[in-house]
């Protein structure tokens, strides 16, 4: 029998096969009706089916090769559990090149009627130290 951490890290596996194959369907299943979602598209946003219309599906159709890090940090205690992992991906720029974007995510998962499911998620691009996304330094 599977560990929860064990438990934890299929449920990774298979939302990265979900994001990865765009099946919304998957994805779906694997999040709770009343989710909340930071992503790279959307700001903030609330239940399910505005996550899935709302980030889901303005970057899945955009990306390719959707790979989660070979070792995400998972932990599950009871009915709760986390995963910390980062993670990259491919898209093509206005110029039609490819480019690669990396970037980070945080689950929250939440056991109800005996499977793990995601209520809040967090992902992201990675953070820059460029002067555009920062300023410029002591020009405060």
């Amino acid at each position: 029998m599977p560990t929860p951490d064990q438990e934890t890290l299929q449920w990774l596996r298979e939302f990265e096969a979900a994001c990865r194959g765009r099946d919304f369907e998957a994805g779906r299943r694997m999040f709770a009706n009343d989710a909340v979602a930071f992503g790279t598209w959307a700001m903030a946003v609330h239940g399910l089916d505005n996550i899935v219309r709302e980030q889901w599906r303005n970057v899945w159709p955009r990306i390719r090769n959707f790979t989660i890090d070979a070792k995400p940090v998972v932990r599950a205690d009871g009915e709760t559990a986390w995963i910390a992992a980062g993670w990259s991906s491919e898209a093509t720029g206005p110029d039609g090149k490819p480019f690669k974007r990396p970037g980070r995510a945080t689950f929250i998962l939440a056991r109800r009627e005996g499977r793990w499911v995601c209520v809040h998620s967090h992902v992201s691009l990675q953070p820059t130290q460029s002067e555009t996304a920062h300023g410029k330094p002591g020009a405060a």
